[in-house]
């Protein structure tokens, strides 16, 4: 992991972008098998309060990876990015339904949505709105997994 630099500093680190479905199983699976604990973060709501890992973390990653492919519908996924593919320790996933331009050239930058890190994530700033319907999906993502 890379603990010399702060949260901040490797959220606004280098990023590999994830262009093919078939990158983003491969991710989840190494995410999985490296079986270490994972903070997984929803920018906008409260922080995580403990990593989770195993079955906790499958499942959580299922059921993102679901909404990704319902609501980003393309033959191609796009949006989302791993400081490192073979061995991640921060993935970036953002929002199919509030892109924007994540690389901030419109001058005003879009955070990702949902941020998965194996250190603990801090308060990202986010003045767009999350819909009623999604924070709910993620208390629900939650609530299974965690109980």
């Amino acid at each position: 992991m890379k603990n010399h630099q702060s949260f901040e500093e490797r959220l606004d680190g280098s990023f590999t972008g994830v262009l093919h479905w078939s990158q983003l199983d491969s991710l989840w699976k190494t995410t999985e098998e490296q079986g270490y604990p994972w903070y997984v973060y929803q920018v906008g709501l409260p922080l995580p309060n403990a990593p989770i890992q195993g079955e906790e973390l499958s499942s959580a990653l299922k059921e993102l990876d679901s909404l990704l492919h319902q609501e980003h519908d393309y033959d191609y996924c796009g949006i989302v990015y791993a400081d490192d593919l073979e061995n991640p320790t921060m993935i970036k996933v953002y929002d199919p339904n509030n892109l924007g331009s994540s690389c901030g050239c419109s001058g005003h930058r879009i955070p990702p949505r949902w941020i998965i890190s194996q250190s603990p994530p801090e308060i990202i700033e986010d003045n767009a709105p999350i819909p009623n319907n999604r924070k709910r999906w993620w208390m629900k993502v939650f609530s299974r997994v965690q109980s």
